[in-house]
C-alpha cells in the first residue's frame, strides 16, 4: 500500500493548498465590504473558477484511489473525509462570491452606520474556519469539537443581525435595500459557519470514526 500512501498524501497536500485559496477568498471578500474596496471584490468573483476546478480534480482522484486500492477502515474514512471537505470548501468558495458581490452593490448605495453584530459575526465565523482547517491539518479532534459547539453561537449572532437591521428598516424605509443586502450577507457568513462545522465533524469522523452529524454527541 505504499503507492496508495503517497497518493493519499499528494491529495491531503492539495486540499491544504485549496484550504489557503478559500481562507484567502473569505478573508479579501470580508475586506472589501469593511474598506468599501470593489478591486478586492471583483479579485474574490475572478478566484472562484480556480476554486471551482480544483475541487472536481481533487474529487476525482479520490474516487480513482477507492476504484484503484479498495481501502478499508482509517483509510477509506480518510478519502471519504477528503471528498467531503473538499466540496465544502467550494461551497465556502461560492459563499465568499455572494459576499464580495453582495458588497459591490452596497458601493452603489450610502455608508449605513457601522452595524456592530456584522463585525463580531465575521470574527466568530473566520475563527470557525481557521480552527476547523487547523483541526483537519493536526487531527486535532478536541479543536474540531470546540468548532461544533460555536454553530449555535454564529446562529445566535445571525438572528441578531437580523433584529438590528430590522431595527434600521423600520426607522428609515430608504435603508431596506442596503439591509436587505447586509442581511444576505449575514446569511451567508451563517452557512459558511455551518460548513466550517461540517468540516470539523469529518475531522472527527476521519479519526475517530464516529458520525455526530445531526444528533452531535460531543
Amino acid at each position: 500500500m505504499r503507492h496508495f500512501d503517497e497518493e493519499k498524501e499528494l491529495l491531503r497536500k492539495r486540499l491544504l493548498s485549496m484550504t489557503g485559496k478559500v481562507e484567502e477568498s473569505i478573508k479579501k471578500a470580508i475586506k472589501s465590504l469593511r474598506d468599501r474596496d470593489e478591486s478586492i471584490a471583483t479579485k474574490v468573483v475572478n478566484a472562484d473558477a480556480e476554486i471551482d476546478r480544483e475541487e472536481v480534480d481533487i474529487e476525482e482522484k479520490c474516487i480513482e484511489l477507492i476504484a484503484r486500492y479498495q481501502p478499508e477502515a482509517i483509510d477509506l474514512r480518510t478519502i471519504i473525509g477528503l471528498i467531503k471537505i473538499n466540496n465544502d470548501l467550494e461551497r465556502i468558495g461560492d459563499l465568499s462570491v455572494n459576499i464580495a458581490c453582495a458588497s459591490i452593490r452596497l458601493l452603489e448605495k450610502p455608508q449605513l452606520k457601522p452595524i456592530v453584530g456584522l463585525s463580531q459575526m465575521t470574527g466568530i465565523v473566520t475563527g470557525m474556519l481557521a480552527d476547523s482547517i487547523k483541526s483537519f491539518i493536526n487531527g486535532d479532534v478536541q479543536l474540531a469539537r470546540s468548532v461544533c459547539v460555536r454553530d449555535n453561537e454564529a446562529d445566535e449572532m445571525r438572528n441578531h443581525l437580523i433584529r438590528e437591521l430590522l431595527t434600521y428598516m423600520m426607522e428609515d424605509p430608504k435603508t431596506i435595500s442596503r439591509c436587505m443586502d447586509l442581511a444576505l450577507i449575514a446569511r451567508n457568513l451563517e452557512r459558511i459557519g455551518d460548513l466550517s462545522t461540517n468540516i470539523s465533524e469529518d475531522v472527527i469522523y476521519i479519526n475517530e470514526a464516529v458520525i455526530i452529524r445531526h444528533h452531535r454527541a460531543l
